[in-house]
């Protein structure tokens, strides 16, 4: 690849027209956040994971670990498990079973509002 300086008088502004797919009207642009097409990344796929508690432990008592050691989580038998997605708490939950598989049963969802909030 050649490295030779580009001239400025070479270089020229792209300019992009809008174009709509054939058979689609020309629809006026969202101005709010409810009127965003979402179609886009409804298709985006997301890690859901559950969580049941957490624990903080010195590497001494990690490397002792072995089959039938017990670990005590932070919180309660019977408390809601967090329900996160790609690390951001979403909701609340509860273990359920069905069809001899688990599931989860949300008990709480957490608002928009709350979410943007802990990004700050």
């Amino acid at each position: 690849m050649s490295k030779e300086p580009i001239e400025t008088d070479d270089v020229k502004v792209a300019v992009f027209e809008e174009v709509d797919s054939p058979g689609e009207s020309k629809k006026p642009s969202a101005t709010s956040a409810d009127e965003l097409n979402l179609d886009v990344i409804l298709d985006v796929p997301v890690t859901l994971s559950m969580e049941i508690g957490r624990t903080q432990i010195n590497i001494r008592n990690l490397l002792q670990l072995n089959k039938g050691s017990v670990v005590v989580l932070d919180r309660l038998a019977g408390e809601p498990l967090d329900i996160l997605v790609n690390g951001t708490l979403v909701a609340h939950g509860e273990v359920v079973v069905i069809n001899d598989k688990f599931g989860i049963r949300l008990t709480d969802v957490i608002s928009v509002s709350e979410r943007v909030k802990k990004l700050a």
